[in-house]
């Protein structure tokens, strides 16, 4: 078969309609040089920045296909971490947009990010158990970490020590030592899940979330460090205000083991409970930058403000206490003695505020403005982000909304799409809005209220559209004003499918009320009547058995096709409502049909997951196809022709051939169940909506889509999708341990190894060439000229071996580890001979010492055991261990260079420093002269 232009294929064009997704987190960033201003949301696989005092989007973060699930900005405010569904960690510089990082080594959907207080690393967790640390520097892995048995909810590095923390949904609290990689010490102190943790008063306490209304407090001591005799007495504070929190001390003791030598970096003990006024499970736990501020939610939509006191703070209450007692004990008696004072715990950390937003909440940040005022950003649960400031100078308070992000989207699922007849707008209808689109800029242009809706249409003349509602009535709106014109109770049940008349001077609709109604469009004076306004006008009914699902019009208007309850699709005349057709067949109720233009052929899509496509002369099933993987719940024809959409709720839109019963293609992008989609009258657009909140559209392209390399294609996804699964190469040594290697095998891991050995196989074969080549020229006494591999011409005329260090450079260096480990040892003493000749030469030492050192953890017992190796080796250390010690001089001599140049412009900007003030006071004596010798020239 020849290159053929009868399919064209459809690609994404473009994600609207949706605020933010509720799976992953809400984070605060900085841009333009602006904090507390610009949010980063999730948006399904994109990550949407929000200006918030605008409520516009300023930026989008593309992803590829996978659901983002957890958000995190670095330090430096310059970065934010991506995880998603797949395992996958991004790094994506803020200023540009573009993806600079990506970490593979999750098998599972990542749940948590962290970074240090540099930037330098990133610790993630994930659904697979497991805690990676990477370096994002080097941009690889440093080592897996494994202890936990369930979900990692949280993770967090300590900025003193080289220690981590993390909790899990197996009700363990850990702490790693990141220097031994080890787990030395499990805190076991709680009944159900924990989810969430944070660190407060310069990580000297530890606050844990649960499944119950309590956040249980921890006291760290550090074991190292001396104890300062000076350190405040609340410390040392004991016990909670609530009785409920005192009779739980006892039970939730930890498991303490400090008689083990290896126990010694740091105690945790138990000091009391702070009471949450929620009752269900501590959703999101977490702090501001600076510590000073901890907020906390369940699954409603109440935020809990505390604020944390500083040693400072904490010291002046002790003070003011300590009066007050010697005041009483004078007052009382005077030989009495002075009794010791301490601070409660809910003194220490203290409610400050509650918020209601307007929906559930699903995660919030804080940030303390330079003004001293906190803003919280709340992502809710249906769409919305909303933005509250809390004014702390108050004396009681409040928190006041200061924006709102809604117009973006819809805020429950749409349930019903339709397009205008010059393919301009898009109406889309929810549980509560009707708002239309353009399609060209996806600007929402209007939005009007409306009660549940199932199914519209756009009046023909595109200024009216008409929607039908779950109680059963008709609501019409005027699209210029954006008012409700008209509302009719056109049903006793819900309004299950409304079709318009293919003469367009009425419609039909099916409803739950075991009804099909017939309506015309008439005209009739407004209320003041002084002008004509579009109405509806019931004309006809036909009463069924059944509950009415959808209905359709055959193109001529002679036929009528009506989906029942009871799984079969019944035919009747338009003219005298006679029956002609049943068709049965499908298990399941048909949810969706759709006649195609020619009023040859009905296709009719069920519950039972099946497609199936009839004849319309004789009510013959021409094919009945496997269509989805759950209910099929919208189809369409493509206009003129017999090509057709269907939407299942496995979140996937196909396109079929209704001739040759072909799967011609699917659409994927949604992550959650289709509910609707509608083509523009010209076939040009798909645009879909889903229970992820997003709308999609679609775009037909010039592109040929030819069926063979679909399926190629689609061959070659399943098997790097297989090879992704496989199970991951063992390293001698390593084990299932505590530790272990954080990347994984991927397709692109196999890849890089592939071209390391290709570009070996060159270098021996030409090698080999070369040897031969001076034989001949040997023994011919003459220079004959050397063919040059057409390779090495293409990267201008280079030697073979730099044509293996090119290739080697080229590995990502998130992938060198798993590519190496993949890499067969019979290429191993070629590379570490090519080693040696480029760290001989000084180049990439950095780069070559990691793999070389990679490479001799992994075939340690191989390569001690070939004696051909053993000079290579000796030659190794050698060069390595004198390019190192060159490399760390320079790095070093550069560093007090850089320290030196600091010192000396931090002297200059203190000279300057002082010069402006000096300048300053002249100005104000000055001024303050010539004002006094105004007021004696006055007297």
């Amino acid at each position: 078969m020849g290159l053929t232009r009868q399919y064209l294929r459809y690609e994404p064009a473009a994600l609207f309609g949706l605020v933010a997704s509720a799976r992953a987190g809400v984070a605060f960033v900085a841009l333009r040089g602006e904090r507390g201003r610009y949010v980063a949301v999730p948006a399904c696989e994109h990550v949407f920045v929000w200006d918030t005092r605008k409520g516009e989007k300023v930026l989008i973060l593309k992803g590829l296909k996978q659901e983002v699930s957890c958000l995190c900005p670095s330090p430096d405010g310059l970065h934010l971490a991506v995880g998603y569904e797949d395992g996958a960690i991004r790094v994506f510089n803020l200023l540009s947009g573009e993806s600079t990082i990506t970490f593979n080594g999750h098998r599972a959907a990542v749940t948590a990010l962290q970074y240090d207080h540099l930037g330098g690393r990133l610790v993630s967790g994930s659904k697979d158990t497991e805690v990676i640390v990477w370096d994002v520097i080097n941009e690889s892995g440093l080592y897996r970490l494994r202890g936990h048995k369930d979900v990692i909810t949280q993770v967090l590095f300590l900025k003193e020590k080289n220690l981590l923390v993390t909790c899990a949904k197996d009700t363990l609290v850990k702490w790693w030592d990141l220097d031994t990689q080890h787990c030395f010490k499990t805190l076991v102190g709680h009944r159900a899940e924990v989810w969430g943790m944070a660190l407060l008063s310069k990580e000297k306490r530890l606050i844990t979330g649960s499944a119950d209304s309590e956040l249980r407090v921890w006291d760290l001591t550090y074991i190292q460090e001396v104890k300062d005799p000076d350190e405040p007495e609340s410390k040392k504070s004991k016990g909670s205000s609530s009785p409920e929190a005192e009779e739980n001390t006892e039970e939730d003791e930890t498991l303490e083991l400090d008689e083990h030598p290896e126990e010694r970096i740091v105690k945790c003990s138990k000091v009391g409970s702070i009471m949450r006024e929620g009752r269900d499970r501590v959703v999101t736990l977490g702090t501001d930058r600076m510590g000073k501020f901890l907020a906390c939610h369940g699954t409603d939509a109440i935020l809990e403000v505390f604020s944390v006191l500083s040693e400072e703070e904490i010291q002046k209450k002790l003070e003011k206490k300590m009066k007050k007692a010697r005041k009483k004990a004078k007052q009382n008696s005077e030989e009495e003695p002075e009794r010791s004072v301490e601070l409660s715990l809910q003194e220490e950390i203290q409610r400050v505020t509650n918020v209601k937003a307007s929906s559930k909440i699903k995660s919030f940040d804080l940030i303390l403005s330079p003004k001293g005022e906190l803003k919280m950003v709340l992502l809710l649960q249906n769409n919305v982000i909303e933005l509250y400031n809390l004014d702390l100078s108050a004396q009681v308070p409040q928190a006041v909304r200061a924006s709102r992000i809604t117009i973006g989207g819809h805020r429950s699922d749409v349930r019903t799409l339709a397009f205008s007849s010059d393919n301009i707008a898009i109406l889309s209808a929810a549980a509560e809005s009707v708002k239309i689109w353009n399609r060209s800029t996806l600007q929402c242009i209007r939005t009007m209220e409306c009660e549940y809706a199932l199914c519209s249409l756009f009046v023909p003349g595109d200024r009216q559209v008409i929607v039908g509602t779950k109680t059963g009535k008709l609501q019409l709106y005027d699209l210029a004003s954006g008012s409700l014109i008209e509302t009719l109770d056109a049903h006793d049940g819900a309004v299950w499918s409304i079709a318009l008349s293919p003469d367009q001077h009425g419609f039909v609709t099916g409803g739950a009320d075991k009804c099909v109604k017939f309506w015309e469009f008439e005209l009739v004076k407004d209320e003041n009547n002084v002008q004509k306004r579009l109405s509806m006008k019931h004309v006809r009914i036909l009463q069924l058995d059944e509950d009415v699902l959808c209905v359709r019009y055959s193109p001529n208007q002679k036929l009528l096709a009506v989906s029942l309850l009871d799984c079969t699709v019944k035919v009747f005349y338009v003219d005298t409502l006679k029956f002609f057709l049943s068709l049965y067949g499908h298990k399941l109720p048909v949810l969706c049909m759709d006649i195609c233009y020619d009023g040859t052929l009905i296709a009719t899509g069920s519950a039972d997951r099946n497609v199936k496509i009839w004849g319309l002369d004789f009510g013959d099933c021409h094919r009945s196809l496997f269509a989805h993987d759950d209910s099929v719940m919208y189809l369409q024809f493509v206009p003129k022709s017999h090509l057709f959409f269907t939407a299942g709720k496995d979140s996937k839109i196909k396109q079929w051939d209704a001739d040759k019963f072909e799967h011609v293609q699917t659409l994927e992008g949604h992550h959650q169940e289709v509910w609707c989609l509608a083509l523009s009258p010209n076939g040009d657009y798909v645009v879909s909506a889903s229970h992820d909140k997003s709308l999609r559209l679609w775009e037909r392209t010039r592109e040929p889509l030819i069926l063979e390399e679909e399926r190629e294609m689609q061959r070659e996804a399943e098997y790097e999708e297989s090879v992704a699964k496989e199970e991951q190469p063992v390293v001698a040594g390593e084990g299932q341990g505590e530790t272990g290697l954080a990347g994984k095998k991927t397709i692109e891991t196999i890849k890089a190894a592939e071209r390391i050995m290709e570009a070996i196989e060159l270098y021996r074969e030409e090698m080999a060439k070369l040897k031969e080549h001076n034989a001949i020229c040997k023994a011919a006494g003459k220079e004959v000229p050397f063919p040059v591999n057409p390779i090495l011409r293409a990267y201008g005329n280079i030697t073979p071996s730099a044509y293996v260090l090119e290739v080697f450079k080229k590995v990502k260096s998130s992938e060198l580890e798993e590519s190496l480990l993949v890499l067969p040892f019979s290429y191993v003493p070629d590379l570490l001979r090519l080693f040696n000749e480029y760290i001989q030469l000084g180049s990439d030492v950095e780069l070559l010492c990691r793999a070389l050192l990679f490479l001799l953890r992994i075939h340690f017992g191989q390569i001690t055991s070939n004696q051909m190796l053993v000079t290579v080796i000796e030659n190794l250390k050698k060069t390595t261990i004198s390019r190192v010690s060159e490399a760390r001089d320079v790095l070093g001599f550069n560093m007090a260079g850089l320290q030196f140049l600091k010192r000396e412009i931090e002297a200059k900007d203190e000279v300057t420093f002082f010069a402006d003030a000096t300048e300053r006071f002249e100005e104000k004596k000055r001024k303050r002269k010539k004002k006094e010798k105004m007021v004696l020239a006055v007297l």
